[in-house]
């Protein structure tokens, strides 16, 4: 058996400049961070080798890979020729809640397939290809940064060129300022999960048609300033460019927010919070916010929502078991 482990992500700011209608045009960037939740994917020989079986959200046995529901195992397994074989993928989190959930599964999916065939691929080259089989081969109307936040790992700010090329930095802070910003960071769920399909399907559009490529170049910019913030100790700083960026994401899409994720925004701002965003395409799922230690139970207590509690992590997919078998 092998068994990897693939963090999700937060995106503090620059989503949606990973399109490609967007970066393709002006360039793009996002600030984000991977954290200590995670997808797992385990694979191992199936007992009866004419079979393949699949075990995630649903259980699939099927004799023909073209046979499998799952869009991603289906395009995956039937591109690698693997079958024979049992693999089960098991989350700390649900889909659609906004912490990336679909790329970070493709690139488990890679990371443990590649080990399984004893193959070698660089995060890069892993991001990359679950770039190409969600954006090109699945046709999902989404960005980049899902795919490369999973695969590296860490807090990072990842550029997106305009030739299609992607450039992955780290953050560099002080380690004081590092372990402040985690203490700073509260997230809530909102008990709301959705496909964010729709609404990237709207904000690309729209983006395409140059309305709102102007309010997208500004959240870049917001990224870069939260960069220059972060490398200059300055979180107060930080917090205030969260706020901008949400409003300034909201404008992307209609379906970004709604009246029951706005009042909750607006208490937790009445309530300590300096900034915050919901995570994601929108619609749903976990709303971060930076409060200080010393206003967030005030703040728990006013926003009555379920705190998830979480730690960045540095590591991005990794492989965490493999058994003697495959020593041989």
């Amino acid at each position: 058996m092998i068994i990897t482990k693939t963090p999700f992500r937060i995106s503090f700011a620059g989503g949606g400049s990973d399109l490609a209608d967007f970066y393709e045009r002006y360039g793009g960037c996002v600030l984000s961070t991977s954290i200590n939740r995670y997808c797992y994917i385990s694979i191992h020989p199936y007992f009866d080798e004419r079979y393949t079986m699949l075990k995630y959200s649903e259980n699939e046995l099927v004799e023909h890979l073209s046979d499998i529901k799952h869009r991603i195992f289906n395009c995956v397994l039937n591109e690698r020729k693997i079958q024979g074989v049992e693999i089960t993928s098991t989350a700390d989190v649900p889909g659609g809640t906004g912490l990336g959930s679909s790329s970070t599964f493709t690139v488990g999916l890679l990371n443990t397939l590649n080990c399984y065939q004893g193959k070698y691929m660089s995060k890069g080259a892993i991001a990359e290809k679950a770039c190409e089989i969600e954006i090109q081969k699945l046709g999902s109307p989404i960005g980049k940064q899902d795919q490369y936040a999973a695969s590296f790992g860490g807090l990072n700010f990842i550029r997106f060129h305009q030739d299609g090329t992607v450039s992955v930095s780290p953050i560099m802070m002080r380690s004081q300022t590092y372990q402040q910003l985690q203490q700073n960071l509260v997230m809530f769920y909102t008990g709301d999960v959705r496909s964010a399909n729709s609404i990237l399907a709207e904000q690309k559009k729209n983006t395409a048609a140059g309305g709102k490529a102007a309010n997208l170049q500004k959240m870049c910019g917001l990224a870069e300033e939260m960069r220059g913030a972060l490398e200059s100790d300055d979180l107060s700083s930080f917090g205030s460019l969260l706020n901008e960026g949400w409003r300034l994401k909201q404008t992307l899409a209609s379906g970004i927010s709604n009246p029951v994720i706005d009042q909750a925004y607006e208490t937790a701002l009445a309530n300590g919070a300096l900034g915050g965003k919901l995570l994601g395409a929108g619609g749903g799922g976990f709303l971060l916010f930076y409060c200080e230690p010393k206003n967030q139970e005030r703040l728990r207590i006013a926003l009555r929502l379920r705190p998830f509690p979480f730690s960045f992590e540095k590591d991005g997919t990794s492989v965490v078991y493999i058994g003697d078998k495959y020593w041989d």
